[in-house]
C-alpha cells in the first residue's frame, strides 16, 4: 500500500521518515518529493508498505505526530490522475 505524507520538515530525510513508520511494520520505499528546479524538498511524499493491515495501522498511529515541530498529515495515497494536454490558443 502507498501511503501520502505531508507537511513533513523540509529538513527530513528518507530514513527519518523510515524510522517513522517501520515501528509499525515493514517498509519497502521512501520518496520524498523534490522540486525539480531547484532539488530543494517539497514538503511531501510517499511510503510503501507491502502489508496493507500494517500500513493501516501506521496511517492510524502517525496521524497528527508531531516532527520537528510540524504536524504529519497521512493519507492512504490516491492513484494519480491523468496530466491534461495543455490548451492551444488559435
Amino acid at each position: 500500500m502507498e501511503i501520502f505524507v505531508s507537511n513533513i520538515p523540509f529538513t527530513a530525510k528518507p530514513e527519518d521518515i523510515r524510522e517513522l513508520f517501520e515501528p509499525y511494520g515493514a517498509v519497502g520505499r521512501v520518496n520524498l518529493i523534490t522540486d525539480r528546479e531547484t532539488g530543494r524538498p517539497r514538503g511531501f511524499g510517499f511510503v510503501e508498505m507491502p502489508n496493507a493491515s500494517e500500513a493501516q495501522a501506521a496511517i492510524a498511529g502517525l496521524q497528527n505526530v508531531k516532527m520537528q515541530g510540524r504536524q504529519l498529515t497521512i493519507n492512504e495515497a490516491r492513484p494519480r490522475e491523468p496530466r491534461r494536454e495543455p490548451r492551444r490558443d488559435r
